[in-house]
């Protein structure tokens, strides 16, 4: 457990549609910083990448974010809110040792997880990039709650929850929009400083 989780001041926020979760992404990246690791979790149709895409948008990114998972890692290049050139490195974890869906783990060990994490990070040439962000770099994971204290001392973690009945359409399918629950909880000084400055904003109507 890191010191920022003793001073950690979660934020819980409603979005009633898939357009609210890519606002909720576009203010989450202005007020993003270079090194940031950001890293959500929540169950399939969540809205995971949903969130990502307005984090693309917030940065201006050159191309639309979609779900990774094919390729592990996608790299895209925008600008923080300074004007800063942002390198946003997007992150699917779903097949990653340590992942949210990693069943077969009985590692508990956060050491011994983070060294099965690195090999396999290693292999994908993403092991530098979580230890050593190059100039302009932050992270964005899905799927990586479960390896998140291993990743990075100072992070953002984001958990989406859906209310069953906001998830699922008259046919019993998942719909895109449905109310989803978003938990902003801080680890570290820098997030815990931003998301208070943020809500503070928030409650002064700024």
């Amino acid at each position: 457990m890191g010191t920022g989780d003793k001073m950690s001041e979660d934020m819980r926020l409603s979005a009633p549609r898939a357009e609210s979760m890519r606002d909720l992404g576009r203010a989450i990246a202005s007020i993003m910083m270079p090194g940031d690791v950001i890293v959500l979790s929540g169950p399939l149709g969540a809205g995971k990448t949903t969130l990502s895409q307005g984090i693309g948008r917030g940065l201006g990114v050159d191309k639309e974010v979609v779900s990774p998972t094919f390729t592990i890692a996608r790299e895209l290049k925008g600008r923080y809110a300074n004007g800063r050139p942002a390198r946003l490195i997007h992150v699917d974890a779903y097949r990653l040792p340590g992942s949210d869906d990693d069943r077969d783990s009985s590692d508990t060990d956060p050491r011994g997880m983070r060294n099965r994490l690195l090999d396999q990070l290693e292999a994908l040439g993403l092991d530098e990039e979580l230890e050593d962000p190059g100039p302009g770099t932050c992270i964005l994971i899905e799927w990586g709650s479960a390896m998140a204290a291993a990743l990075a001392d100072d992070r953002l973690e984001i958990t989406i929850s859906r209310p069953r009945t906001s998830a699922q359409g008259t046919d019993g399918s998942l719909t895109e929009d449905g109310e989803r629950i978003v938990r902003l909880h801080p680890v570290g000084a820098s997030w815990n400083n931003r998301l208070r400055g943020w809500r503070d904003r928030i409650k002064s109507g700024q």
